[in-house]
């Protein structure tokens, strides 16, 4: 699984594909942080990060999928899957050494982010004035979401050995899952089951994290959604490969 991990890491920073993924997140965020009207901590006029923690999921909505659309899709098209499925590595440990690589890249771009807080840690009035908790917690939302997303575009990576089709497909389920679940939840026709089926949303547990407590019910889901998404997975490679 090493191995895998190792050459998919490798094939991130080889090439240009993770400088472009960390490049665009930080650009992206830090317009939204430090810049644009309306957004930004100056204008806004407290010291908190809630700008960056709202739009970066809807970053990750486009860069996540393009980091995971290759994964196996490519394997697929040029017909190397087989000859990767002869390695001594069960399909499980590829899908996982795959799956971590792109959860490294996630938190590549997310390290360089802790300059925000630093940041705005020192220009608080007096200095020090951020709810830390919620910063951290909010950060371990994010990276939780990332690992989400990431998960759900290589199992959409290993349903077709075209990269576009599987970016739009990782693309339409995380949105579903992160704002498209909500959205149906607040629907009249489902009186009181609507706030049992926006905690099924991916945005409700993500929020409920960046409220600076870390509840263990939150982390559960996240994994759960992983872990239901790489068994997916292995199911799906196994259907095609045998």
């Amino acid at each position: 699984m090493y191995q895998i991990f190792k050459k998919e890491v490798n094939s991130f920073f080889g090439s240009l594909v993770g400088y472009i993924v960390v490049g665009v997140f930080l650009t992206a965020t830090g317009l939204f942080v430090w810049v644009l009207p309306d957004t930004n901590i100056f204008d806004y006029g407290f010291s908190d990060l809630g700008s960056f923690f709202q739009i970066a999921p809807f970053i990750f909505l486009f860069l996540i999928p393009a980091i995971t659309m290759r994964s196996f899709s490519e394997e697929l098209k040029t017909g190397t899957i087989e000859l990767l499925f002869t390695k001594p590595l069960s399909k499980l440990e590829i899908i996982v050494g795959k799956y971590l690589a792109s959860c490294f890249l996630i938190l590549v771009s997310l390290l360089p982010t802790i300059l925000y807080y630093y940041s705005v840690y020192q220009l608080g009035l007096p200095q020090g004035n951020i709810d830390s908790a919620a910063v951290f917690s909010s950060y371990l939302g994010l990276f939780l979401l990332g690992c989400v997303f990431a998960a759900i575009g290589i199992f959409s990576s290993s349903m077709t050995d075209n990269q576009v089709v599987a970016f739009v497909v990782a693309f339409s389920l995380c949105l579903l899952m992160y704002y498209g679940i909500s959205q149906i939840a607040g629907l009249t026709i489902f009186g009181n089951a609507t706030y049992f089926l926006s905690q099924l949303g991916l945005d409700y547990q993500y929020n409920a994290l960046g409220r600076g407590l870390i509840d263990s019910r939150n982390v559960v889901y996240f994994l759960s959604v992983i872990g239901i998404s790489l068994w997916a997975t292995n199911l799906r490679l196994s259907a095609k490969i045998g």
